[in-house]
This record gives structure tokens, C-alpha cells and sequence, in this order.
């Protein structure tokens, strides 16, 4: 998702393969938490090329497709902390709240035939919290992911906005744990 040559070929090879491209599910992130005074530059910079410019990828590689075909469904799953920020999570919940932001203003740009959902998910059962290098974010981690929810959670809730019908545009669906609050 960060190189967005690869990514437009990969959605150019789709439509050559099958014809059209119906939907993308924008899907790619990282999360190596940590303090700021870590001053850990080079993983904040990977965040933003993976959640922010990735996304933005995405979208250029599949909306002159959709523009081009009368219609189409983009979904970013963004998270929580597009909408709360605790320590350690402040350059992670930036990128989420962009992702957030990215995507609603494509839904308030498109024509409506171009449906767009962000999905927010709370904590999801995932490799994320594995590539945490801050011993301290690693610790608050482990204990934030004890009540964990299933990645099918979130298939089903992309599956719930992409069944509506084609005057339905569910804009965001936040999904968390009931153990979290």
C-alpha cells in the first residue's frame, strides 16, 4: 500500500481479470505505539505511510474506476483511536483520525453512487499489537487486549454496510467489545 504504482496495478489487474472492480476494502495499518519523548521518528513515519498515505493510495487506484463504471464501495477500517487518544497513542490516533477524515470527505465529494463506510473498530484480536517496540506501550498493551474481539466482528460489519442497498450509505459503524468502555 505505500508504493501507489504497485497499488494501481494491482487494482488496474483486477478489472482487466473480471471486468470492474465493485469494492475496497482499505485495510492496511500499523500500530507500533510508544511515548512521543521516545522520539521513535522512523516507526511514526511508517504509521503515516501505511495508514494515511496508503489509504489515499487506495482510493486514487480504484475511483476512476468507479467514476468510470457508475458506482462502487470503498471501506476503511480506521479505529478507535480515530476518536481517543491515550499515551503512547497520539501519532497512531492522528493517523486513524486522517484515515477518519480521508474518508469522510470522500463520502461529502462523491456522487452517490460511490457508497463509502469507515469501519472504527475497538480492540480486535490481531498481529498489531506485536510489532509494539516501546517496552512501556507493549505493557499497556497486553492488559488493554485482554477483552479482545474477533476479527470476524469487523467482517461482519463490512459485510453488513456492503449488503444495504444502493440508496443506503451507512457511513460509519464503531465496534468495540461490550468489555470495553
Amino acid at each position: 500500500m505505500t508504493d501507489p504504482d504497485d497499488v494501481r496495478a494491482v487494482v488496474d489487474r483486477i478489472v482487466e481479470e473480471h471486468g470492474r472492480i465493485d469494492v475496497i476494502v482499505n485495510n492496511a495499518g500499523v500500530m507500533p505505539l510508544s511515548r512521543l519523548d521516545a522520539l521513535l521518528v522512523d516507526e511514526w513515519d511508517r504509521m503515516i505511510e501505511v495508514n494515511v498515505k496508503g489509504l489515499l493510495h487506495g482510493i486514487a487506484a480504484v475511483l476512476p474506476h468507479f467514476q468510470r463504471q457508475g458506482g462502487g464501495h470503498v471501506v476503511t477500517i480506521a479505529s478507535v483511536g480515530a476518536h481517543e487518544v491515550v499515551p503512547t497513542s497520539a501519532v497512531y490516533s492522528a493517523t486513524k483520525f486522517a484515515a477518519w477524515a480521508i474518508t469522510e470527505g470522500l463520502r461529502l465529494e462523491s456522487d452517490p453512487s460511490i457508497r463509502v463506510t469507515t469501519i472504527t473498530p475497538g480492540v480486535v484480536e490481531s498481529e498489531l499489537a506485536e510489532h509494539i517496540s516501546d517496552p512501556g506501550a507493549q505493557s499497556a498493551m497486553r492488559t488493554y487486549r485482554r477483552n479482545a474481539i474477533p476479527a470476524d466482528a469487523i467482517a461482519r460489519a463490512i459485510s453488513f454496510a456492503l449488503a444495504q442497498p444502493a440508496d443506503v450509505d451507512v457511513n460509519e459503524i464503531i465496534v468495540r467489545p461490550a468489555a470495553q468502555r
